[in-house]
Formats: structure tokens, sequence, C-alpha cells
């Protein structure tokens, strides 16, 4: 069995578009139709991302703490519990690719690091589009964590300690984790994930916040600043 994760807090706008793609991702003929259990976290909830989750037949679970590290240690133990081989976690404002799944698991390693692609700028902008493709490594060998586009043998995952309980970097946390244990990690573009450049980010040390510290630094100096991983 493969568990997905997703955190989710006050996501009734994004999570239909990415609980659709993670059904598609979950049947594709490569998975051999291997069970994939999808667990969305609903954390501290007030909207009806609960609801629509569930309409579209995917497990939804319940914590009150608003800590994204805590959502995805929580839907992981679930998901191991019920006799997961692989963790795949995703966010709520993405969208993975239909072979997201299988090209996880094709590189055969004990994690794997994706990278994660824009498609809709918003008020950032050309500007931030033309920023993000000069300090942004979408290649193979490249050197970004992103909780959107991570994948985890149930193994490695426990013999890591599994997730921290953080507000934010909770996947810098796990992959340091994971070298430090020994494990084979795939730094791979194959396994596709767009996300959203949203001001209303949730992580204050997420993609979202990491643009928006760009965007203020840059407007202060004057000039592009780099891109954090």
């Amino acid at each position: 069995m493969i568990g997905v994760i997703v955190p989710a807090h006050n996501e009734e706008e994004v999570i239909e578009d990415c609980v659709q793609s993670l059904l598609k991702a979950s049947t594709h003929p490569d998975l051999a139709r291997e069970v994939v259990q999808i667990i969305v976290v609903l954390d501290n909830c007030r909207d009806r991302t609960g609801m629509l989750a569930r309409s579209l037949g995917v497990s939804t679970m319940d914590v009150r703490v608003k800590n994204v590290g805590f959502a995805r240690q929580t839907g992981a133990r679930v998901a191991l519990g019920h006799g997961a081989r692989w963790l795949a976690f995703t966010d709520a404002d993405s969208v993975v690719a239909p072979d997201w799944l299988a090209a996880q698991l094709a590189l055969s390693a004990d994690a794997v690091c994706g990278t994660v692609a824009v498609e809709d700028w918003g008020d950032y902008g050309e500007r931030m589009h033309r920023h993000f493709q000069l300090t942004y490594s979408d290649a193979d060998g490249h050197s970004h964590i992103h909780g959107a586009n991570l994948g985890v043998s149930a193994a490695a995952y426990v013999a890591a300690g599994g997730f921290m309980g953080l507000e934010s970097s909770e996947d810098v946390a796990l992959v340091e984790a994971l070298r430090a244990s020994g494990a084979k990690i795939a730094w791979s573009r194959a396994p596709r994930v767009v996300t959203s450049v949203r001001p209303n980010f949730k992580a204050p040390g997420g993609f979202g916040a990491t643009l928006a510290r760009i965007e203020k630094l840059s407007q202060w100096v004057g000039a592009d600043m780099g891109l954090a991983t």
C-alpha cells in the first residue's frame, strides 16, 4: 500500500483540484493497481475543506494544532498503521502529475526530493517568473526540498524518526535526518508538481513565504535576491 498525506488548513478553494490530481495519480498503470490511501489531515479547518475532500472519496482526519509538521506526522502514522510501504507528501494548494507516484517509485530510492513548477504567478507577475527561472534548478541533481513533492519509504521514514512537529521547515528537518541515517535520496525532476504562489501562504518558512520575502527584499534594495530552497 502507498500512503499519500496532504496537510490542509482552510483550503476549500484548492482542495478539490489537489485531490482529483491525486486520485488520477493513484490509478497510473505502472502502480499495477496497488492500493493508494489518500489522507487529508484537516488542521484546525473551519471551512468546507473536509466535506469537499470526503465528497471525492478520500479519508480525512482532524487535528487542532495549526502545525504542518504535526499534521504530516499524524497522517504518516495512520498510513503506516495501515501497512503503507511508501509515503508521499504534497500540499493542498498543489496539483500532482498523473505519473507522480509512479515516478517516485521508479527511482528506486529510499526517499525522493522533487521540484515544483508554477503556472500562475498572480500578482508577482513576470519579474518574479524570470527571477525563478534564473535561480531555481528544475533539473536532476537539484538541492531543493519541498513538502509539496516528497516521497519516502516506510522503512527509511521510521529509521529517520519521521517528521518533527515544526510549524515550517519540517520537510528540511526530515531530509536532514534521512541523510544522517544513511538513506539513499534521489534529487529528481521526474515527479512533477505544480504549486501556487498565493499571498495567504500557511507555513511561515515555506515556499510562499520565501517568495514574499524575496519580493520585499528586492523592493528594498532595488535588485533581485537569491531564491532559497
